[in-house]
């Protein structure tokens, strides 16, 4: 069973820059992928990155080129670095797992992020 604990976030002003990171325990060698969804009130839940085994990574449109989601495979670490942040990413942040056959989800417990001056 993947567990994943978040550590990071916080407040940030705009334009600055923040880490978010996701230490994952119980992958074993089922694990598929990782990546980063966010919740912001009011609004959708938005997957903003994904890395698969290979390395691979995919960002949509909203962040291309901000963030850079990054994964440790001996620390077991995921990580997402996050720059030029604006009000717009104001939201709760989760790290993710997807694992066997069916994609099992894991989620972390979630971490705040607030971009405000």
């Amino acid at each position: 069973q993947v567990q994943l604990v978040q550590s990071g976030g916080g407040l940030v002003q705009p334009g600055g820059s923040l880490r978010l990171s996701c230490a994952a325990s119980g992958t074993d060698n089922s694990l598929n992928g990782m990546g980063w969804y966010r919740l912001a009130p009011g609004k959708a839940r938005e997957l903003v990155a994904t890395i698969n085994t290979d390395g691979d990574t995919q960002y949509p449109p909203s962040v291309e080129g901000r963030f850079t989601i990054s994964r440790d495979n001996v620390k077991n670490m995921l990580y997402l670095q996050m720059t030029s942040l604006t009000s717009e990413d104001t939201a709760m942040y989760y790290c993710a797992a997807w694992s066997g056959a069916d994609g099992r989800e894991a989620l972390g417990q979630g971490t705040q992020v607030t971009v405000s001056s």
